[in-house]
């Protein structure tokens, strides 16, 4: 019997198992597919999946495989430079081939002892007091005390559960792609210019190496249940553009609808959902990816706790409590974004407000940690502003701050040199640093790296740690 079973092994499922493992939790995951993915889209990961990735110690291995770009013009793809103030030691965004985020992560998860089953899907599940059973196609049952859908938008977990997806159909598909010109780049350029003026949901780009990505509507595309080609996107630029600007040679084609859902719960039970399986939306602003791994940081401590045993009641409840919101929003900003790429003349006249707007620092900022999640703050309750917030990588007298949360634990970050984890060091590690910059006396960080307490006062420290870790050892 195993402690959880994940059904997906994309970013969402191998990152979720990995977090499992740094507490010795018993993972299967299983994943329908039998080889990897052939489609190499390239995908970006935000100021707050590197800070994640940072904290885990597995930065340094996918930025050798990734390309670092500027953290600006992802708001409705509107032009701004980066923000002032970005409170982040790793602002700026990281490109990398999908299938390449895909294997590290679940190079990952393997390497702590995850046991991964791939050409596995799953057909049923029932659940009693103690636990799950899940059945797979042919026939075979397995067990286990929790089971988490990341198996995508048409989860097959969240069906069997009956969970309610409610939201927006897709209405409208656009085609994606990176492709090669066969123009030069100054009538690209021309080209582009002249037609975003009046249709901003077209976009052709730069990305490198002579490879251009390209967005453009696909009204005139019929048949969905194939995958676009590139005679689909010569068309569809010939209409939207006037000239298909030689395209040749693809790295990848796609297409994506505006469909927007929300799952109503994300746990019934014993069983829990994260990532596409909770929420589905829109790839403008690149949010998907970085939503469902930020599901798992949030969710893999809690469940683990849930496992092992010492996890206060109400603990497994936050992951809903917390993220679902954090979804909420991603859902009105992508569909705020969507309605500022409308040619028509309002969205066009509200675009150009918000543009003017963007050049207001505060404003532009407020849009980026929107993007980036680095806004996020959890409702942890009244107290400072620090409280609910998640703590930057901050300099420590052990040199990074992220580094000391390679272990998925708590950390007491103590400036007052009085203060102690007491009976929870099984489960928090403490760190006294009187120079940390800190605005606060101490701070106590979950391990998803957000403030759960900040303050210098030992007995209201000791009822927040039993509030996050339980009661102590």
């Amino acid at each position: 019997m195993f402690d959880v079973i994940i059904a997906g092994c994309g970013p969402t499922g191998a990152m979720l198992a990995a977090e499992l493992r740094l507490h010795d939790v018993r993972v299967l995951v299983l994943e329908q597919d039998t080889e990897p993915s052939s489609f190499v889209r390239i995908v970006g990961l935000h100021i707050r999946t590197i800070e994640l990735m940072a904290m885990r110690g597995l930065l340094e291995r996918i930025a050798e495989r990734g390309r670092r770009r500027p953290a600006a013009g992802f708001f409705a793809a509107i032009t701004k430079p980066a923000p002032e103030g970005l409170d982040s030691a790793h602002a700026y965004l990281l490109g990398i081939p999908q299938p390449v985020i895909v294997q590290l992560l679940e190079d990952h998860a393997v390497g702590l002892g995850t046991q991964v089953r791939h050409g596995c899907t799953v057909t049923g599940l029932d659940q009693d007091a103690d636990g799950v059973t899940v059945e797979l196609a042919g026939g075979e049952r397995l067990r286990s005390r929790y089971l988490v859908g990341c198996d995508g938008a048409r989860s097959t977990v969240r069906k069997l559960l009956g969970v309610g997806f409610p939201g927006e159909p897709s209405r409208n598909e656009t085609l994606m792609g990176e492709l090669e010109v066969g123009v030069p780049p100054e009538e690209v350029a021309a080209t582009v210019a002249e037609v975003a003026r009046t249709d901003k949901r077209f976009s052709l780009a730069p990305f490198g190496q002579g490879v251009y990505r390209v967005i453009v509507p696909a009204a005139g595309v019929s048949d969905r249940s194939r995958p676009p080609t590139i005679e689909d996107f010569r068309h569809q630029l010939r209409v939207v553009a006037g000239t298909d600007f030689g395209v040749h040679s693809p790295r990848w084609l796609s297409r994506f609808g505006d469909a927007t859902r929300l799952a109503e719960r994300y746990r019934v039970g014993r069983v829990l959902l994260a990532g596409d399986a909770a929420h589905i939306h829109p790839p403008i602003g690149g949010q998907g990816l970085n939503l469902g791994v930020q599901d798992a940081v949030n969710l893999g401590w809690k469940l683990a706790a849930q496992v092992r045993g010492w996890a206060p009641d109400t603990l497994l409840d936050t992951y809903h409590t917390e993220r679902h919101p954090v979804a909420a929003d991603v859902l009105d900003n992508t569909r705020a974004q969507l309605e500022l790429l409308s040619p028509g003349p309002g969205p066009q006249a509200v675009r150009r407000l918000l543009t003017e707007l963007m050049d207001f620092n505060e404003v532009n900022r407020h849009l980026m940690e929107k993007i980036t999640a680095i806004g996020v703050r959890y409702d942890f309750g009244p107290g400072p502003d620090l409280l609910g917030r998640r703590l930057p990588d901050l300099d420590v007298k052990q040199g990074r701050l992220y580094d000391l949360l390679h272990r998925g634990r708590g950390l007491l970050l103590d400036r007052t040199g009085r203060l102690t984890a007491g009976g929870w060091a099984d489960r928090v590690d403490h760190l006294g640093d009187p120079t940390a910059a800190l605005d606060a006396p101490a701070v106590l960080l979950r391990p998803d790296g957000h403030v759960a307490w900040a303050g210098d006062d030992q007995w209201d420290l000791d009822d927040h740690l039993a509030r996050w870790f339980g009661p102590p050892a």
